[in-house]
């Protein structure tokens, strides 16, 4: 990839990821949308090393962001501090799910989807569920403490949503989050925990493909990528939480318009105007 081509990427990525509007999409459909002809042997050897940089940028913006709070987390392994214990028991009652449906289902899933077409279509009926899902909510009044071991479960089984591209990580435990009675800040707030370790997780799985791959001269410009990404990714969580915090009926709305016009004109563009 180019240089402009990774900055262009690595924001989108660092966007979409914690935005709700599906990363996995936006990485089938930046290409398309940009008419990329991309190397196949780039993307046959090189381009999931590649999306991990970008990952791990992400991850890093997060544990950034979210700072203070992972330290008391993690502190509370050594510490009587019960608030932030309970805390670090969610994020791991909401891990288990998903990783154990990614490492069983993901290459299946992502092989049979992966695609424009699919990713268009997908991202078309993520808009439904965070439209009809904010609306059919009762209004949250949930702290992430209040929330029981299998609530935290239920909206980390959610996050398996995000191995379909086009459907979304952090949609998909929002909107699983107030289904559960929570806040709005507090349901963006527990995704981006969640959100933390399975990325993590994901890259870690992928650094010893990462260190057998022979980047050459693609190690420097993917960490470009994985510092853009992260940077835009830190936007991102803190124009979210702003947004979240001020807008209680319907911060989904615009996030579900988004999915409806881009999926849909992706669609139509690939089935009716070609």
């Amino acid at each position: 990839m180019s240089l402009l081509q990774t900055i262009i990427f690595a924001i989108v990525q660092g966007i979409s990821e914690l935005f709700p509007i599906s990363s996995v999409a936006h990485g089938v459909l930046t290409p398309y949308f940009f008419h990329w002809s991309l190397d196949p042997q780039f993307l046959k050897e090189h381009f999931l090393p590649f999306l991990v940089m970008l990952h791990l940028g992400t991850a890093v913006a997060l544990l950034l962001y979210f700072g203070t709070e992972w330290t008391k987390i993690v502190a509370s392994l050594f510490t009587k501090d019960k608030e932030a214990k309970k805390i670090l028991l969610l994020i791991i009652a909401g891990t288990i799910p998903a990783a154990l449906i990614g490492l069983v289902l993901e290459k299946m899933l992502r092989g049979m989807f992966s695609n424009v077409s699919s990713a268009a279509f997908f991202l078309f009926i993520n808009g439904f569920l965070l439209y009809w899902g904010e609306k059919s909510r009762g209004r949250g009044h949930k702290n992430i403490n209040d929330l029981s071991y299998k609530q935290a479960a239920i909206i980390g089984f959610f996050q398996s949503l995000a191995l379909v591209p086009g459907f979304s990580r952090s949609g998909a435990t929002m909107t699983a989050g107030f289904w559960m009675g929570l806040k709005h800040q507090e349901s963006v707030r527990f995704s981006m925990l969640l959100a933390t370790p399975i990325i993590i997780g994901a890259g870690i799985l992928e650094v010893p493909k990462l260190m057998h791959t022979g980047m050459g001269d693609l190690l420097q410009i993917s960490l470009i990528g994985g510092v853009i990404s992260g940077i835009a990714a830190f936007l991102s969580v803190w124009v979210l939480m702003k947004w979240f915090h001020t807008n209680e009926i319907s911060a989904m709305r615009p996030f579900a318009w988004y999915c409806w016009i881009v999926g849909a004109g992706v669609f139509i563009s690939q089935f009716f105007l070609q």
